[in-house]
């Protein structure tokens, strides 16, 4: 069993019930965080309390809190939808960067764009997701993305290329693939 002191410096609930409100109203943020390569996003924080496991909640104030974030809030998705955007502006500056041969600019752009996909579609489901382990998969699984979503994600970040040539046909399948996603 957890105590009450403890328990408040795992998880601060005033902290969740911020990002909680943020999160109806459709607002995110994303900050720089080690162990994070996508960043963190803000979001994460109800999440993680919507898909958590309660051990130890003396108050109750925890098991309240997951009840409320057991629903989505569409407000979120339909940001993170909006912030799809910034998936082709990467893709963009990938392909700048691919006639240089600058494969390492290429893969940290086309990693990120893939990323801001894996949020639009968990968005548009209506599904948490709390960080970046195993993002690709659960979002190939998630109804409306594309059947090859899975498949084609982890080809372009795993083999990005090292010439011009071969980066610019990496950008372009990453191109065709923002334009799956989001239309």
């Amino acid at each position: 069993m957890i105590d009450a002191e403890l328990a408040a410096r795992i998880c601060d609930l005033d902290r969740v019930r911020r990002t909680w409100a943020d999160c109806r109203a459709g607002r995110y943020e994303v900050g720089v965080q080690p162990g994070h390569p996508l960043g963190f996003y803000s979001h994460a924080y109800a999440g993680e309390v919507a898909l958590c496991r309660v051990l130890a909640d003396p108050t109750g104030e925890l098991a309240a809190l997951r009840a409320e974030t057991a629903a989505y809030p569409p407000a979120l998705g339909e940001a993170l939808r909006g912030g799809g955007w910034e998936a082709g502006f990467l893709v963009d500056n990938a392909a700048k960067a691919a006639s240089a041969g600058d494969s390492g600019y290429v893969a940290g752009c086309l990693f990120r764009a893939v990323g801001v996909l894996v949020q639009a579609l968990h968005g548009r489901a209506g599904r948490w997701l709390v960080n970046e382990k195993g993002m690709i998969a659960s979002a190939g699984r998630l109804p409306g993305a594309p059947p090859d979503f899975t498949s084609r994600a982890q080809a372009l970040l795993g083999s990005v290329g090292r010439t011009p040539e071969e980066l610019a046909a990496t950008v372009d399948a990453a191109r065709r693939l923002v334009a799956d996603v989001l239309g």
